[in-house]
């Protein structure tokens, strides 16, 4: 049995990483997050200790190390901004690190991390679980078994919407989340990445606070790309529930079915990170590349480059 910490017990994406250390047989020590809404934990880990300062959850942790029950993970789920810093404090006390995506909100911050990680004896390990969805594993082989000069072509839509609240947050502050493309999109950049090899060219087309849209040429497929918060953009098929969502990836103008299989991911993901086969530093070196690259570079036309929806945005 692993001993785990948990930052950013309250958020959204919390739930499935108190789930993953139930469900792989581990202890939650300790948890700790600013807000303290964190009712969730009594259905996993109720004996767990929980503070809203990092100051007392740090020293608590030191604690722990001094009475010879150093902690074996940190499992990372604050905004997208504090990955950085905490998982430098977990390194610099040689604790295994689990922390969900973005890993990082740019390059720099890789780099550093990699030498925060060489002057220990503790690992980052991410959280890429569409990697091991079956249909994205089953779509790689397909493109690995094509003709070796074979570029397909994509089409990835993916639209969520959020009410008034998301950019009063942190979310709504590029500088704390990476904006739209980065908070919403990380995970569908390293899945092409994944699917479809290097990326060759990024362009960008249209970005606002709510929505994105650009091209990504690959060593393997041309995607054009559209992402959004915005409900105004939502087709009439999209989902009905707590959130309104629209999600379509078309290769070759043929629908990728993964509406299902994800239920389970990130507990296969920490089965993995367990067995020692974690996805490190470097395997998310190419989807933090092309979001601060979105983030940053000048807008360009998108000309027969476009994804169709560009023209619903550009009057």
């Amino acid at each position: 049995m692993k001993r785990f910490a948990l930052i950013g017990a309250a958020g959204y994406i919390a739930p499935r990483h108190l789930k993953a250390i139930k469900e792989t047989g581990n202890e939650l020590v300790v948890a700790m997050d600013v807000n303290d809404s964190v009712g969730i934990m009594d259905s996993h880990f109720p004996n767990a200790e929980f503070f809203t300062e990092f100051e007392e959850f740090t020293a608590f942790v030191e604690d722990q190390s001094m009475q010879g029950q150093k902690l074996d993970y940190i499992a990372i789920c604050s905004p997208n901004y504090l990955h950085a810093p905490h998982m430098k404090y977990a390194l610099k006390n040689d604790i295994d690190v689990i922390c969900e995506k973005p890993l990082v909100l740019n390059c720099e911050d890789l780099d550093m991390l990699l030498q925060y990680e060489a002057q220990s004896s503790a690992k980052v390990n991410s959280i890429l679980q569409l990697r091991l969805h079956p249909s994205i594993i089953a779509l790689r082989e397909k493109v690995e078994n094509a003709p070796a000069d074979k570029v397909f072509d994509v089409d990835l839509t993916y639209m969520t919407s959020r009410g008034k609240w998301y950019l009063k947050s942190w979310k709504g502050i590029d500088d704390k989340s990476g904006g739209v493309a980065t908070n919403i999109g990380v995970h569908f950049y390293d899945m092409l990445h994944f699917i479809f090899g290097n990326l060759k060219h990024n362009e960008v087309h249209y970005r606002d606070e709510k929505t994105a849209t650009g091209y990504l040429e690959y060593e393997r497929a041309r995607v054009r790309w559209f992402l959004s918060i915005d409900e105004n953009n939502l087709p009439d098929n999209a989902i009905e529930g707590e959130k309104r969502t629209y999600r379509s990836i078309t290769i070759e103008n043929e629908e990728l079915e993964f509406s299902g299989g994800f239920t389970d991911l990130h507990t296969q993901s920490y089965q993995r990170i367990l067995a020692g086969k974690g996805f490190g530093i470097e395997e998310n070196r190419m989807a933090i590349e092309t979001v601060e690259k979105i983030r940053t570079q000048p807008l360009v036309p998108g000309g027969n480059k476009a994804h169709p929806l560009l023209s619903k945005l550009i009057k």
